[in-house]
């Protein structure tokens, strides 16, 4: 690997796609302050998210999982 690669570099070519458990969701909503283009509540309350953000939005998503009280958000690379 080269020592001067960013860590975009490393992920050119790489999907995100994102996880909730929701048996561990508690719908505090923090997500939705952290990426509030790739998590939001439904009329009926319900958390909905977008299972593969573009990889722009690769920052806020890993902020919104790092503060999820129930760790309840998963990121995986494709």
């Amino acid at each position: 690997m080269n020592p001067q690669a960013t860590h975009a570099d490393t992920l050119k070519g790489t999907t995100m796609r994102i996880e909730v458990d929701m048996k561990k969701c508690d719908l505090h909503g923090q997500c939705t302050f952290s990426a509030p283009d790739v998590f939001r509540f439904d009329d009926n309350g319900d958390l909905v998210y977008d299972p593969e953000p573009s990889e722009e939005r690769r920052e806020e998503v890993e902020e919104a999982a790092d503060v999820c009280p129930v760790m309840a958000i998963l990121i995986h690379d494709q």
